[in-house]
């Protein structure tokens, strides 16, 4: 038997030159770039990614060894770090340098590193401040933009939140920079309690989960265990608190990606990969959850690399998975610089959720994964296909809940969208964002329901749907509508039909009300179920049409008189019907309404020829000669 593996590298890896004793390797995660610098002479860059065929490749002058590489978001201005105290600037024309306009900005401090934060504005972080500066190529020089004077140990930059997290000197404690264009913005340190021992900066990853920027720390718990603490920058004015607690329940080296919101906490030693969601339910102390893994740990997918071989074949060798050689970077990113590839980390879903048994936690698992949705429907059609024996209900009542939770905010939220935009403004209307999965009326009818037509248990579980969606004010639509009125028919449960038409569980519409009027052959009882839903949308017209059909003319003139204009309503067709229900008495109230509607409207109790009723006057002389004759 094959073993299960939820977490993959992509399949087709970046390829680059590996790292020796010619060549190093960096990566600007930024970008997403790997440089490939081959040293000897001049300097030959291969710059590669964030995909395979994205290749810049040039060379520069060797004025020494290259601490730090990275290009501008437009790749247009490359910086480089040769010294400890200096960044050098070298512009582009297409994709080759202009070296002769290189710029060298030189400052009195130990440079840590350097960020671009626009197109033409790099910060630069030293042992002494953070500093933001304007390239300007046309005139070689760099102008200082903004600066905060803070001491620091060691930085962290985290790319999408645009966040520096810097070891200051004061107390050791950590301190979240936001570096934006033309602002840095000191924000509150995190809180972390009475210690003044400096964190590692091997132990600190930064990340973004469920769009808030998290700080993850590895530390030993009194136990010996490592665990790793989530602290959440919640707000532009609140301090970064320890929200989460990742119990690892190993100890040795760990490294730290997120995938898809999911933190996968990888352990060299063991070989596997501990999958955590933040978004699940843990256990709660003192405002902290604290969360094991969503299953026990397993290695990523084998990997086989394809070899150059002249072979029509060719040739693959199996990598070393959790290698030494490993480098992981946000958010998904692993390199292999001695085997020269660089992967992508994947969430295979579908192996993932035979690994879960709990149901409803797979729910609330799936409902927050990108690719979540089929694999949602999957599980929900599984539960209620061939096998279902009842024993299920509760648990489909909180999955159906939990699914029409997520649909009734996005509804609320789309008419609140709709409702906004003024009339007279005509605009197209942004609606919001979709939650990552939503799952509608019609993909439960067409996945789940449809395929149960007909079977013992569906009525049961169509009513639990229904009544889940009632609860989270949805209503019902066509199709769903229909085929719970087919099963309720099927199953003559007409007092359960009555029911959800009373209380307007079902849509109410003509067409449902036509559907029902179609099978009024099984039972009287669903022509009454059916007029009592035409009456509450007040379709009048086709109940006429109803009751003429069932030869009850005068209830059908009176509720002709009552909802519509008088003068309009069709003399013929009441006489018609009047006429085919063979009674004397009923004819003979019709036929005088209209006379005397005649002698109202002009002032003669006769027909007009247009009104096309010459069979029917002689129809009543026969019933009634002497009446006419009169």
């Amino acid at each position: 038997m094959e073993t299960l593996h939820y977490i993959e590298l992509s399949k087709c890896p970046i390829r680059f030159d590996a790292a020796s004793q010619l060549t190093n390797v960096f990566f600007d995660d930024s970008n997403c770039q790997i440089f490939a610098v081959r040293s000897g002479g001049a300097t030959g860059v291969i710059v590669k990614g964030p995909t395979e065929d994205s290749v810049i490749s040039f060379c520069m002058n060797d004025r020494g060894t290259i601490r730090s590489i990275k290009f501008s978001p437009d790749n247009k201005i490359l910086a480089v770090q040769r010294r400890e105290n200096a960044v050098e600037f070298i512009c582009f024309q297409g994709e080759q340098p202009l070296l002769q306009e290189s710029i060298v900005h030189q400052i009195k401090a130990l440079v840590y590193g350097f960020v671009w934060v626009h197109t033409r504005e790099v910060a630069i972080i030293s042992n002494s401040s953070i500093e933001i500066f304007t390239v300007i190529p046309e005139k070689r020089q760099l102008r200082a933009v903004k600066s905060l004077n803070i001491g620091i140990k060691w930085f962290a930059w985290c790319t999408v939140s645009n966040i520096a997290l810097i070891c200051s000197t004061d107390n050791n404690s950590l301190v979240p920079i936001l570096i934006k264009q033309k602002s840095i913005t000191k924000l509150p340190k995190l809180e972390m309690g009475n210690t003044n021992s400096e964190v590692q900066e091997s132990k600190v990853t930064l990340g973004q989960v469920y769009g808030t920027m998290a700080v993850f720390l590895l530390q030993a718990n009194t136990e010996g265990m490592m665990e790793v603490e989530v602290y959440l920058l919640n707000g532009p004015g609140l301090a970064p608190r320890k929200c989460h607690v990742l119990r690892l329940g190993h100890v040795g080296r760990f490294a730290i990606n997120t995938v898809d919101n999911l933190i996968v906490v990888h352990h060299q030693a063991s070989a596997t990969s501990l999958l955590f969601d933040i978004a699940l339910s843990g256990e709660q102390a003192n405002g902290v959850t604290y969360h094991t893994p969503i299953t026990p740990g397993r290695s990523i997918r084998p990997f086989a690399l394809k070899l150059p071989s002249l072979s029509p074949d060719g040739q693959t060798m199996q990598c070393e998975l959790y290698s030494m050689h490993w480098v992981l970077f946000q958010p998904n990113i692993v390199i292999d610089a001695k085997l020269g590839c660089m992967w992508y980390l994947n969430l295979n879903v579908e192996q993932l959720c035979t690994l879960i048994s709990d149901r409803i936690r797979l729910t609330e698992f799936l409902l927050q994964r990108t690719s979540g949705k089929q694999a949602l429907l999957k599980i929900v059609h599984q539960m209620v296909d061939e096998q279902y024996n009842g024993t299920l209900l509760p648990v489909l009542e909180t999955i159906f809940n939990k699914i029409n939770k997520v649909y009734a905010s996005w509804v609320q939220l789309e008419l609140q969208t709709q409702t906004a935009q003024p009339s007279n403004v005509k605009t197209t209307i942004k609606l919001p964002p979709a939650p990552k999965v939503l799952i509608e009326q019609q993909d439960m009818f067409q996945y789940v329901f449809q395929p149960i037509s007909e079977r013992a248990n569906t009525e049961t579980i169509l009513i639990l749907y229904l009544y889940s969606l009632n609860k989270h004010n949805i209503a019902a639509q066509e199709d769903l509508s229909k085929m719970i009125i087919s099963e309720l028919i099927r199953n003559r449960s007409f007092d359960t039909l009555r029911h959800l038409v009373s209380y307007s569980l079902l849509l109410e519409s003509k067409p449902i009300a036509c559907f029902l009027l179609s099978h009024s052959d099984v039972d009287a009882a669903i022509s009454q179920i059916a007029l009592d839903m035409l009456s509450k949308i007040e379709a009048h017209d086709i109940i006429i049409e109803v009751l003429l059909g069932q030869g009850k003319v005068v209830d059908a003139l009176r509720l002709a008189r009552n909802s519509m204009n008088n003068d309009s309503i069709s003399a013929r067709k009441f006489l018609e019907a009047a006429q085919k229900a063979k009674d004397d008495l009923v004819f003979h109230s019709v036929f005088k309404y209209f006379q005397l509607r005649n002698l109202r409207q002009r002032g003669t109790m006769d027909f007009l020829k247009t009104e096309q009723c010459a069979e029917f006057v002689q129809y009543y002389s026969n019933l009634y000669p002497k009446e006419l004759s009169a």
